[in-house]
């Protein structure tokens, strides 16, 4: 643990310096990727939120801007909704609210960091955390309770900072997605084509995780313990599915050991290939059925590049997973009917 965070410490790990960090985990998916990781975090979770600068210090204005004067209606909203259970006493706190989000105040904090060169979300998280933190020491009880307050508002800035980033969200070509707990979900944010590898901080080979990015041929590493999440964003990265570890700022040395063991694995697949329509047979003569255990339409495919010759078993509870809701009777029906077709 010590090593990892004394490794992390400073800006060396986002420059070009080559470190060859590595960091072990467990074996999700075999396979080798060379890529720029990305860290995709819960939403309104500060503790998540990535050291980022500013690619465009307009637009992170702008996007803050936005996200305050929602943030203001949001509260006006709740301060009218509760006007007639509160005394006006009370209801002058949501005033207090408002007014923290003026220029003056918490909002001109934020946008003083934005203008010194952080990213929107890393420059309220920042603030915010200063101004908890500044409460809890307080000695008055009262005081010290308005940090929670002051979380909650960070947090509803937060959420709306974020709702805006994922519609203009740009994957790198060669994506590793990160997160301290990787979910289906989050698969199907990064477009397939730019999809390398899977780093996942908490999680076992056996996650619904880890076994849907096995069925799409995605390498990938879980349970790295200790490992900061917020330090792992935009560095080189490659995952090693076989021993379970990742290189953070791989040498080039340790580059070019990754891309022959990535050209291997190419030249073994297409030496299957020129098998792939002969028919499972033992050196006795005795037949197997090749079939594969699917649920989605990415196993399809990659199966049927692979040979196989029908569905041994179809995991019924995919689109469950891939959905925020359940999908309706009509949308189980057409994702039968597609594995069927294929």
């Amino acid at each position: 643990h010590s090593e990892a965070t004394s490794a992390f410490v400073g800006p060396s790990l986002i420059s070009s310096k080559e470190q060859d960090l590595v960091f072990k985990g467990v074996a999700g998916s075999p396979g080798v990727a060379i890529g720029q990781s990305m860290v995709m975090f819960p939403p309104a979770d500060f503790d998540s939120v990535p050291e980022r600068t500013s690619d465009d210090i307009d637009a992170d204005l702008a996007l803050f801007d936005g996200a305050i004067e929602s943030v203001r209606v949001d509260i006006s909203k709740v301060g009218e909704r509760l006007a007639e259970q509160l005394r006006p006493e009370e209801q002058a706190l949501f005033d207090v609210y408002i007014g923290m989000l003026d220029d003056k105040a918490l909002a001109g904090e934020v946008q003083n960091k934005i203008k010194a060169g952080s990213c929107a979300q890393t420059a309220l998280k920042h603030v915010i955390k200063d101004y908890a933190s500044h409460f809890e020491m307080m000695s008055d009880a009262y005081l010290r309770e308005r940090a929670v307050d002051i979380k909650d508002l960070g947090r509803r800035i937060l959420s709306y900072l974020q709702e805006r980033e994922t519609q203009t969200l740009n994957f790198p070509e060669r994506t590793v997605l990160v997160s301290d707990e990787l979910t289906p979900t989050m698969l199907g944010e990064v477009p397939r084509e730019n999809l390398v590898g899977l780093v996942s901080i908490k999680g076992s080979g056996s996650s619904h995780v880890a076994i849907l990015a096995r069925a799409m041929g995605i390498p990938t590493v879980m349970g790295l313990v200790d490992v900061p999440l917020s330090k792992l964003d935009r560095c080189e990265m490659v995952v090693d599915g076989y021993n379970g570890d990742i290189l953070i700022s791989p040498s080039a040395e340790m580059q070019a050991h990754y891309a022959t063991v990535l050209n291997e694995d190419k030249e073994l697949d297409e030496d299957l290939k020129e098998i792939i329509e002969l028919p499972c047979e033992t050196t006795d003569g005795h037949r197997i059925h090749s079939w594969v255990n699917t649920g989605l339409m990415a196993d399809v495919v990659r199966s049927l590049d692979h040979g196989a010759e029908g569905v041994g078993l179809y995991r019924t509870e995919v689109p469950f997973m891939i959905n925020e809701r359940f999908p309706s009777e009509y949308e189980q029906m057409l994702y039968y009917r597609e594995q069927l077709e294929a």
